[in-house]
């Protein structure tokens, strides 16, 4: 992605200003805890996401942050000033709703320029700002066309330049791209990036979508239940998720249960079960002989043979269970001695039509012990 994130990544900073800042932020309704007395530093030109399910409290955080719903305790600072008593019309955030709510009757531009007239903004300069704001997002050809009369992108596009017109210091968006279809909210993933790289607004998207989560973000925020449960960059989430359901809600893993054989020198040797052998990984700290641990495994860290690794490496005899072939790459489901099915994908870099492996063909999987993380919750 060409956007980049915020010069020096400042969350790194001890000394950085966070631009919006979240103390003891919680929504109670009635006996219900909706967001649980979280904290939350975000600065100046990040595109931060709020990731979670359904239902973990992402949404009515951001309509907390908007002004729409009253903390039950807690404070919000944008830009230094404390805005957590201020009504929506008073706070320096626009909000992109889910739905784009356009104005069917009105054209694109007078849709876009709908919050400008209101404000009583002269006409020149509403003309001009239209007119810049179109080009950014593209639609300079459909100023005149109707919502009805343009493609569910579009629509998106035309929110979204509505939403920035009115030069907000944060724009809040909630699953902005879930009306699209996969191919369209790939692409319009990266416009939404580069739309806020040229601008420099600070936006804070919620998702339950990962993978739109990875590709936007300069940082991400797990939530469950409420709480965020880890913060950290795309690749620290991804790659040093800090427990099994960050883990397991990121992207495709496999987890195996185990219990610590000894743990000295960096490495700790677990015996798995489930794979009828043991399992030698990379960990800096302590673990007491008999704990019990998983291993995560992504299935992309997974190498398949139909021959034993040459280097007596790490590895598990299997029979394949199952596969689907994806044109890039192809999914293996390989069911191992202990009863176990471990995922693994591989990329297709030759050109054919015939498949390398085939169900019930016996394989062995392999991997660099440096590849395995050890996680303990």
């Amino acid at each position: 992605m060409s956007h980049g994130p915020p010069a020096a990544a400042p969350w790194l900073d001890p000394a950085a200003v966070p631009f919006v800042r979240i103390e003891g932020l919680t929504k109670r309704f009635g006996e219900f805890v909706a967001v649980d007395a979280v904290d939350l530093a975000i600065y100046k030109g990040e595109l931060f996401s709020i990731l979670g399910a359904s239902g973990c409290g992402k949404t009515t955080l951001l309509r907390m942050l908007a002004g729409l719903e009253r903390p039950s305790a807690g404070r919000i600072w944008i830009d230094g000033v404390e805005v957590s008593g201020l009504p929506p019309y008073e706070r320096p955030v626009n909000m992109m709703f889910q739905s784009y709510a356009l104005f069917p009757h009105m054209t694109v531009e007078q849709n876009v320029a709908y919050g400008l007239r209101k404000e009583g903004v002269p006409s020149a300069e509403v003309k001009q700002r239209v007119a810049e704001m179109l080009a950014l997002v593209r639609l300079t050809p459909h100023a005149r066309a109707k919502p009805a009369q343009i493609s569910g992108g579009q629509s998106q596009r035309v929110a979204l330049a509505r939403a920035l017109i009115k030069r907000p210091k944060v724009l809040l968006l909630d699953e902005p791209l879930a009306a699209l279809d996969k191919k369209l909210r790939e692409h319009t993933q990266f416009e939404l990036a580069n739309v806020q790289d040229r601008l420099g607004v600070t936006f804070i998207v919620v998702t339950h979508d990962q993978e739109e989560a990875m590709t936007l973000s300069t940082r991400i925020a797990v939530m469950d239940a409420g709480r965020f449960v880890q913060i950290g960059t795309p690749g620290e989430i991804y790659e040093n998720p800090n427990s099994r359901f960050v883990a397991d809600f990121v992207g495709n893993i496999n987890l195996l249960d185990g219990v610590v054989e000894s743990c000295a020198g960096g490495e700790a040797v677990v015996r798995c079960d489930e794979l009828a052998t043991r399992v030698v990984v990379r960990h800096e700290g302590a673990l007491p002989v008999g704990a019990a641990v998983c291993v995560a495994l992504r299935p992309e860290k997974i190498l398949i043979h139909k021959e034993p690794p040459a280097d007596g490496g790490p590895g598990v005899r299997g029979v394949v269970f199952d596969l689907a072939y994806f044109g890039n790459l192809s999914l293996y489901r390989v069911r191992t001695p202990g009863g176990k099915i471990v995922e693994v994908s591989a990329q297709n870099r030759r050109r054919e039509a015939r498949r390398h492996l085939e169900w019930d063909d016996e394989v062995h999987l392999s991997w660099d012990k440096g590849s395995a993380l050890l996680l303990e919750r």
